[in-house]
């Protein structure tokens, strides 16, 4: 199984990319991972927050394939701890599926399209974080899912 995690926009802060690459590296030990920008969108303070979801959201679907399992990172989506978390992707690895998906949206979330295409929604807190932040704590969860999964003494209980 491959998870892809799909973000709008470039992370700009240097050390945060820095830290997300260490995930990433760390997690490609355990599970075949893709990170794919999707660039911001341009001339946008003549779009209404709905056009901008709306041209986002075709950004986003064209980047999905039909098989795709989808996991929207949303505010209203169910919220798990670590070890459940890691459940969650012991389960969908067990699913036989090809392709796992995790979608961080734009500053406005996500067109009613990519809700309708969505197999799921998690939420990381009910607390808003930047959409920059929210890849490293992403990459992050990912990895301690793993450790979990194979008995690693990164997590602690």
């Amino acid at each position: 199984m491959t998870i892809k995690l799909l973000a709008i926009g470039k992370t700009d802060n240097k050390q945060l990319q820095s830290l997300i690459e260490d995930y990433q590296k760390r997690l490609g030990f355990y599970v075949k991972f893709e990170f794919e920008i999707i660039p911001d969108l341009k001339k946008v303070k003549h779009l209404t927050e709905n056009q901008q979801k709306q041209k986002e959201g075709e950004l986003i679907l064209n980047k999905l394939n039909t098989s795709d399992v989808i996991i929207l990172l949303d505010e209203n989506g169910k919220q798990l701890d670590s070890v459940a978390f890691s459940q969650y992707l012991q389960k969908h690895m067990n699913s036989g599926i090809k392709q796992l998906v995790f979608i961080i949206g734009g500053p406005y979330g996500f067109s009613s399209e990519i809700y309708q295409k969505a197999n799921g929604k998690l939420s990381f807190s009910k607390m808003t974080f930047s959409h920059q932040m929210i890849r490293l704590f992403v990459v992050e969860q990912l990895y301690r899912g793993f450790t979990i999964l194979r008995n690693e003494p990164y997590h602690h209980q």
